[in-house]
């Protein structure tokens, strides 16, 4: 007989969502964030002193909490930031377990601060149905929790046979301390100076108090900041501004400079992105993520990658009692782990992605295929070798992200690995993979594009060079005579897909096979707020389909179908793979709305073909081409230089120097 425990809302909160810790994880290849709790050790704590298991599914409440009633009695206990609490309206305890009777309210009121964030945490757990492993809540990709949203009154929330009687209160001195002037401990790299910053702007960077801005989320904390000064001119075929670069993997806590704006991402981020991040939070720090406000100001203090505190710990090793950071200096070498050359001479750059990741960059700052071959073969090695330690491998167009479990593998092994298996690679011209012809159909600049950027100029910015149609800024950049040159060039393309999950849930990240087809663009500075549900973009020399409405950057072309399946009986909602090459067929808006509820009611497919992808074919390819190919990126460089220069003299590009 199913046990009849369960919660039910009677007051929802302002934004109250099921989380389980460490969340969905092995999904951000294909751009599936992890979730979970923002101030993990918070949640974490309130799960052991009920005796749970520490990442049973509990509630993230943000700033202010639910009112709940149980059919049975059930021990409850409140962590996080102040917040006042009543069990039948008596006043009851944070960091304790309470006893809520049957029927009586549990009342979590607003929270006072410091902090942003508490958490409500249940004996037994909650009992909700689990998708990709987890029932951690992602409202932007609506899944997860109850129906991948924040719960609203009268939701029913199951909840789990108790292991046993709770185990205490948390003792004082592992309660995580709260201020509203934050030190928070981050490791140096992968994107440092000089080669993206000057010296002046990492000085800055460490020497500066940022301020918190109000419009921050479980996606990214923005910070209000100085603006860089920046080592280059540009990021060249990665986009117009110098903190584009060619797209790669992201991690958690990283801060991403999209444009002159710096970003920490949160647990609810993207995966993969074209921006510098120059420093990324250690992942025991990461929880104070969750309890940063708007108004808080936040230093960041450099410490060695090899002395930070462990996320697994929950006592004072967590280190999370002290209002300071304890072990600065940091390492002194610009995020950059090791030099090295594959066999036929192509440097390989080994970059440090916070304490417990390594991005592995193969070749100069180009856009490359050859490279992208590299990157797949040195992927599918290690998958096949399956390393322990080994959690996460994540490739971007030139690099792969590799992330550890430092209890099982240390960085300085885990670069021994990666130069072993390097060292037994076959040569790229070897490379032989199976790519599949996928056609997708394609309204031209979609009203739904227009009304984002309509939406853009009146909330963020009108004066942007890209505005008021991005579709002309596309033309003007890459030279073209007329706006129906860049339509003929886009229908003429065969994309190939370079990685997933640029802009979460499958989004492919993609670039025309044939170079003469590679319009070039820059990314919104700053990046919009909303971009509707699969329209598709070009930033820098890549297109995207966006698999999700959220933020973006990417100049709209116009929108296409669903790249991600909403059915929960699918193992791989992902639609598209590594390699497919994507060709687009025009419709009408009408009808891509026809296309898009087919695809909805489960009656529509995507039209593909099986093929490969040989390198050393297009190699030849290149070769055959190359005097025509040479002739138009003349022609591009020239309207490219001529639009950094109007830049230049307009104040877009600041002090770039």
């Amino acid at each position: 007989m199913a046990d009849p425990r369960c919660a039910t809302v009677d007051r929802p909160g302002l934004l109250t969502t099921v989380q389980d810790w460490p969340g969905r994880t092995g999904y951000w290849h294909v751009g599936v964030p992890p979730s979970g709790p923002m101030d993990d050790l918070s949640f974490r704590l309130g799960n052991r002193a009920l005796g749970n298991a520490e990442g049973a599914a509990g509630l993230e409440c943000t700033m202010a909490g639910p009112a709940l009633r149980f059919s049975e009695p059930t021990w409850v206990c409140v962590t996080g930031a102040p917040v006042t609490v009543t069990v039948a309206g008596r006043a009851a305890p944070l960091w304790r377990p309470v006893l809520v009777p049957a029927g009586e309210m549990l009342d979590v009121g607003p929270i006072r601060g410091p902090g942003m964030r508490c958490y409500v945490l249940v004996s037994g757990g909650l009992r909700l149905p689990g998708y990709l492993g987890s029932t951690a809540t992602f409202t932007l990709g609506r899944f997860g929790g109850v129906d991948g949203r924040a719960l609203t009154a009268g939701d029913v929330l199951p909840v789990g046979p108790a292991a046993g009687p709770p185990v205490g209160a948390v003792p004082g001195e592992e309660q995580p301390v709260l201020t509203r002037d934050w030190e928070i401990a981050v490791t140096e790299g992968p994107h440092g100076a000089p080669e993206f910053f000057t010296r002046d702007d990492i000085d800055t960077l460490l020497s500066t108090a940022y301020e918190v801005h109000f419009n921050s989320d479980r996606t990214g904390v923005r910070l209000i900041g100085p603006q860089p000064r920046w080592a280059r001119a540009d990021g060249g075929e990665a986009g117009l501004h110098p903190s584009n670069i060619h797209d790669t993997a992201y991690s958690v806590g990283a801060l991403d400079f999209t444009g002159d704006t710096p970003i920490l991402l949160g647990p609810d981020g993207p995966s993969l992105g074209g921006f510098v991040c120059p420093v990324t939070v250690a992942a025991a720090e990461l929880w104070k993520l969750g309890q940063l406000c708007p108004g808080d100001r936040v230093r960041f203090v450099p410490v060695r990658a090899d002395r930070t505190a462990s996320p697994h710990e929950l006592g004072a090793a967590r280190r999370a009692g002290w209002p300071i950071v304890l072990s600065r200096g940091g390492d002194g070498d610009d995020g950059v782990l090791r030099h090295a050359e594959t066999a036929d001479g192509t440097p390989v750059t080994y970059r440090r992605a916070g304490d417990d990741g390594i991005l592995v960059e193969y070749g100069p700052m180009t856009l490359d295929l050859e490279l992208r071959a590299r990157v797949h073969a040195l992927h599918e090695r290690l998958r096949a070798r399956g390393e322990r330690g080994i959690t996460e491998l994540t490739p971007g167009v030139r690099s792969l992200q590799v992330r550890v479990d430092p209890r099982a593998r240390g960085i300085a092994s885990a670069l021994d690995l990666l130069t072993e298996v390097e060292a037994g690679l076959p040569a790229a011209g070897d490379l032989v993979v199976p790519s599949r012809t996928v056609d997708l159909p394609l309204s031209w600049d979609d009203p739904a594009t227009r009304e984002a950027i309509t939406r853009y100029m009146h909330g963020v910015r009108a004066d942007a060079p890209w505005c008021p149609w991005n579709i002309e800024f596309i033309r003007r950049m890459n030279g073209l005579d007329t706006v129906g040159d860049v339509f003929d060039t886009v229908f003429a393309a065969e994309y190939l897909v370079l990685g997933l999950g640029d802009v979460y849930l499958g989004a492919p990240l993609a670039t025309p096979i044939d170079p003469r087809h590679r319009l070039i663009t820059t990314k919104y500075n700053p990046a919009r707020t909303w971009t509707p549900e699969n329209a598709v973009g070009i930033g820098g020399a890549y297109l995207c389909i966006y698999g999700m409405e959220g933020p973006g950057g990417y100049q709209f072309v116009g929108r296409t179908t669903q790249v991600w399946s909403r059915r929960t009986d699918t193992e791989t909602p992902w639609l598209l793979r590594f390699f497919d090459r994507i060709r687009w067929y025009p419709v009408s808006a009408a009808e891509l709305l026809d296309l898009r509820a087919d695809i909805a009611a489960g009656r529509g497919d995507m039209r593909t073909g099986p093929g490969e992808f040989r390198l050393a074919e297009y190699r030849r390819f290149l070769a055959e081409q190359d005097g025509s190919i040479a002739s138009f990126r003349t022609r591009q460089s020239a309207a490219f230089s001529a639009e950094r220069e109007s830049w230049r003299r307009s104040g877009e590009l600041g002090e770039t120097r």
